[in-house]
C-alpha cells in the first residue's frame, strides 16, 4: 500500500489506508516538511506521519511534535534515549520499531513510558526479554513477537481496557510467567501465545476473547470447564502440542460458541466430545485409531446433527473403512472429510 508516483488523489488514498492498516515503508514523491529530522521523511501532505524505516538508523530521532504515525522498522536500532518523544507525548499514535536490536536496558526513562496517547505500538523482532508497556489508556494493538520474552509480569495491563489483540508468538513465556498477565484488557479479542513453552492455556483471559492461538507449545492437557469460562471463543488452536486422551476432560471441547478447533499433531488417540456447531476440526497428525460418531452426534434427527464442514483425519491409524455405516446422517454437512 506504500505510495507511489502517481496522481495526488492515490497518494493521498493510500497514505489514508496506509495509516490505518499497515506500515509498508513510504516512497516519497515530495519535500519533507521543514521541522522533521533530515534522516527520515514527513510528508506535507501527511504530516501526521513520520518515515524512518530502512535507514540504517542506530538511534531513534528526536520526533517534531505533530507527529501522530511514526515508523522505524527494519534498522539497527539499539537504543531509545530519554527526550526523543517529549514532543508527542499525548499525541503519538501509532508506534512501529519491529526488525531492531533494542534491548530492555537500552530503553530509557521517560521515553515510551510518557506515551499517553499510544494506540498501536509494534515491537517485533528486537531482543526484549519482557515487554515495554506505555501507560496509554488507548492501546489497542500490541505486537512483540519474535523477541526473547521469558517473563510477563501481572499488572503490565490492568488499565488497558480497549486492548482487543496480543500477539506474542515466538518468544520464551512459560505458563507461570503469563500468570495473570492477561486479566485486565476486558475488551480483549485475539490472543496469540504460539511458539512458547507453556505447559497449559494461559490462566485469566477476560470472557471476550473470540481467537486464541496456542500452537507450538508444551500442552499436555486441559483444564476442565476452561472453554465455558469463555463463552465468545470461536477459534481455537492447539496443534503440535503433547495432548493425549487422558489430558482432556469429557465435554472439554463441547461449546457451542466454537467454529474453529485445531488439534492437530497431537498424541491424541481418540476424536475428542465437541458442540454439533463446530465447523472445521483438524486433527491430522494424532494416533487416532477410532471413529466414534458419538464425538460428533448425542441424537441424530431432522434437526440434530452436526455443522461440521470439514474434518481432516490424515496421518491417523484410520482410513474412510472406519466411518460408521450411518455417518451420512450424523456428518450431512461435512462436505471434506479427508484421510490422506
Amino acid at each position: 500500500m506504500s505510495p507511489l508516483r502517481v496522481p495526488l488523489l492515490t497518494i493521498l488514498v493510500r497514505m489514508a489506508l496506509c495509516q490505518y492498516y499497515d506500515y509498508e515503508p513510504y516512497i516519497g514523491s515530495g519535500p519533507s516538511a521543514p521541522n522533521c529530522d533530515p534522516e527520515c521523511e514527513c510528508p506535507i501532505n501527511f504530516p501526521s506521519a513520520m518515515y524512518c524505516d530502512d535507514r540504517n538508523l542506530k538511534r531513534v530521532p528526536i520526533v517534531p511534535s505533530g507527529i501522530m504515525y511514526l515508523y522505524l522498522q527494519n534498522n539497527q536500532i539499539e537504543e531509545i534515549k530519554a527526550g526523543v518523544f517529549d514532543n508527542v507525548t499525548t499525541g503519538l499514535r501509532w508506534l512501529v520499531l519491529d526488525h531492531n536490536q533494542i534491548t530492555n536496558a537500552k530503553v530509557a526513562k521517560g521515553t515510551i513510558d510518557k506515551l499517553t496517547g499510544l494506540e498501536k505500538l509494534f515491537f517485533s523482532y528486537n531482543n526484549l526479554t519482557e515487554p515495554v508497556i506505555p501507560p496509554s489508556k488507548h492501546l489497542d494493538e500490541l505486537k512483540i513477537m519474535n523477541n526473547k520474552l521469558s517473563k510477563f509480569p501481572s499488572g503490565l495491563l490492568t488499565d488497558k481496557e480497549n486492548l482487543t489483540a496480543i500477539n506474542l508468538q515466538y518468544n520464551q513465556l512459560t505458563s507461570d510467567a503469563i500468570a495473570g498477565a492477561f486479566k485486565g484488557p476486558k475488551k480483549l479479542l485475539s490472543l496469540d501465545v504460539s511458539h512458547n513453552k507453556l505447559k497449559k492455556l494461559p490462566a485469566g483471559v477476560p470472557s471476550s476473547l473470540e481467537i486464541l492461538y496456542a500452537d507450538y507449545n508444551d500442552i499436555d492437557s486441559i483444564g476442565a470447564g476452561y472453554l465455558n469460562k469463555l463463552p465468545a471463543l470461536q477459534y481455537l488452536r492447539m496443534s503440535h502440542n503433547k495432548l493425549v486422551d487422558g489430558g482432556i476432560p469429557s465435554g472439554a471441547f463441547n461449546v457451542s460458541s466454537l467454529v474453529e478447533l485445531d488439534l492437530s499433531f497431537n498424541k491424541l488417540q481418540s476424536i475428542p466430545e465437541i458442540n454439533e456447531q463446530l465447523e472445521q476440526l483438524y486433527l491430522q497428525a494424532n494416533e487416532i485409531n477410532k471413529i466414534d460418531l458419538a464425538s460428533f452426534c448425542k441424537i441424530t434427527g431432522p434437526l440434530n446433527y452436526s455443522r461440521l464442514k470439514h474434518l481432516r483425519l490424515d496421518a491417523n491409524n484410520v482410513t474412510h473403512s472406519n466411518m460408521p455405516h450411518d455417518s451420512a446422517n450424523c456428518l450431512r454437512q461435512a462436505s471434506d472429510i479427508m484421510f490422506e
